[in-house]
Formats: structure tokens, sequence, C-alpha cells
């Protein structure tokens, strides 16, 4: 870290700056100008006691980090990038991935019909909501411990894989019984227990970026993941919440461009989420395939008007069938191929 004091700070007040640099574990190095003093403080950021807490000293002027706060995750750690294994495919390899499935499980009827229609598509990976965080408690809840059983069922059925949202810690073992990736959701996104439950679980993880996340912290959530020994980590920009009332979310295509260059995790877009329209889904899918992303994650549902949540982001499967199609001249102007199951 650098500590800028203060211009024509009296020597003792320096000093005192030195000291407390020492205190807390560091080597201080200060250079010395005519008029203003910064001191270089050598030592692990990640270890060390913060010393923005210097801040507090009259005579400094502010202090600035050298090292990222997410030391794991980042791309100096692993320059060659992170593949991520699940499911019987790569993500953040070459291949491009698509994750597609309804909102939530509904029926056996409904969950089967899009496991099909997806996979013919091209569709690698199953999502599916068997619980779901509603703003209102009225709204429906998912079928919890039914739908898992019916997405186990679809995976024998089809052989997708499966990514599902786990809302608390103490269902984090249950779920992972069932599922090929763990889902945190943005509403969850700093629940911090619940990142080490997951973590701890074993299973590769799905972060989606918080509605009023700042990238810095995305990051840092997957760091936790990263910290409790789960290198099986893969970002999801789903949009965030801004003043905008024409989309539901504003998709944050410039976050998936400078996760991709600060960290070395595999990023998925959600495009469903990111607007809540059917009808601008596809146009997001090729702005993600522009700016880098590893992946998609699509909400599909057999009749979107009869859905029992977020109707209005859906595609139906014929619609699903024509994006994937769409997608193959902008994977291959990028040098990438539709990842398909093993």
């Amino acid at each position: 870290m650098i500590i800028v004091i203060r211009p024509h700070t009296p020597p003792e007040q320096v000093e005192e700056v030195i000291r407390e640099v020492a205190q807390l574990g560091y080597t201080p190095n200060p250079i010395r100008g005519d008029f203003q003093t910064v001191v270089a403080a050598i030592g692990d950021e990640t270890t060390h006691a913060s010393l923005e807490s210097l801040t507090a000293l009259p005579q400094v002027e502010r202090v600035l980090r050298v090292q990222k706060r997410y030391k794991l995750a980042s791309r100096e750690s692993r320059p060659e990038g992170t593949i991520v294994h699940a499911g019987g495919v790569e993500i953040g390899g070459r291949d491009f991935v698509v994750m597609a499935g309804p909102c939530s499980v509904e029926s056996e009827e409904q969950l089967m019909a899009t496991a099909r229609a997806v996979k013919a598509a091209g569709a690698v990976i199953l999502r599916g909501g068997a619980y779901k965080p509603r703003t209102s408690p009225y709204e429906f809840q998912g079928l919890g411990p039914e739908g898992l059983r019916l997405l186990a069922d679809a995976r024998r059925e089809t052989g997708l894989g499966i990514v599902t949202e786990v809302l608390s810690e103490r269902d984090v073992e249950f779920v992972a019984g069932t599922a090929d990736i763990l889902q945190i959701g943005a509403r969850n996104a700093q629940n911090f227990q619940l990142l080490v439950a997951c973590a701890r679980s074993g299973k590769p993880v799905l972060l989606k970026r918080g509605m009023s996340m700042r990238i810095e912290e995305w990051l840092l959530a997957a760091e936790y993941l990263l910290a409790h020994g789960n290198p099986n980590v893969i970002l999801c920009e789903r949009g965030i919440r801004t003043f905008e009332n024409y989309t539901r979310n504003t998709l944050d295509l410039a976050a998936v461009a400078i996760a991709k260059q600060e960290t070395h995790l595999p990023v998925v877009v959600d495009p469903s989420q990111g607007c809540g329209r059917a009808d601008l889904v596809k146009v997001l899918c090729r702005g993600a395939i522009a700016v880098g992303a590893d992946g998609l994650i699509v909400e599909v549902h057999p009749n979107p008007a009869e859905a029992l949540s977020d109707g209005q982001q859906q595609l139906d499967p014929p619609a699903f069938a024509a994006l994937v199609a769409d997608l193959e001249p902008y994977l291959q102007a990028g040098g990438r191929s539709l990842a398909r199951q093993r």
C-alpha cells in the first residue's frame, strides 16, 4: 500500500505514520520530496491488517491499495484461465456453453417438455429453479424437494447437467445431491455463510452478480468461494438495477469484459434476467458472445404465457431453437464453437 501524507507535514508527524505502518506488520519505506512524503508499505495485503485505517490520522491524505483485494480470483494468479468441468461439459474453454430451462420447475410435464426441447436445440445444461426467491411471499416459491426430484428425472432421461439455485446454507448438501452446479442468485451474492457452505460442498458454483453490486464486490464474493477451497467458480452477469425502466434490469456487458480481463474465471451471461423481455434476449446473446462470454443461461418455457414466474422473459422452444441457430456465425467470428454433450 502507498500512504500519501499531506504536504508540509512536520517530520515528527511523518515519523508517527512510519511507526504505525511498522506496528501493523508492514515494512515502511518513506519517499521524501520537497513538500510531501509518501510511505510505501511492503507486505502482503491479504494477510496483514488494512492500512486504510491510517486515514484517521490528520496528516494522512489518502491510502492507495497496490494489490488486488481478490487475490485468488485475479488473472495474475492464473494467467491461462480456469476451465470448470460440470455436467459433462467444460465451461471456460474454447467451446461456448448454453444452459437453458424454465425459471421455475412447475410440473413433470412442463420440465420434461422443456428439457427435451432445449437439448434438441443445442443446450448442454438444464437450468430450473426448484427453490425460488420471490419478492412477494404470495408468489410461487418453487416445488422444493419435488422440484429437485423432477430435475434428477430430467437428467436421467436427457443426460443434461443440472444447474439450480440454493437459497440457504442448511439446504446446500441436499441440493448438491441433485445439482451438477450450485447457483447462488443475485439476492444471495453477498450471503457470506451461504458462499462458504457452497464452497465446501465441492460442487461447481455459478455466482450471479447482485443487482446492486459493484464489479469488485462481485469478484470478492467469488474470492470467498476460492478462499474456502473451491476452484470451480463460474461468474454470471445477470443485469443490475438502474434508473432505466424500459427493461427489468440493465445487462452490463462491460462487466463481462472486465471480469474476463481481471479474473481467470469463466463468465456466463443471463440475458433473460438481464432485461426481463423475451424480445430482447436474442440480441443480448449476440452481445455476450462479442464481449467474450463463455456461455449463456437462458430461460425457456413450453408456454410462457402460463408460466408461474417471469413468463414475460422466457422463450418458447421454437424461439430458443432459432436463437441457438442464430449464434453460429457470431461464434465462428470469435473462433469458438457450440459445446456439445460428451
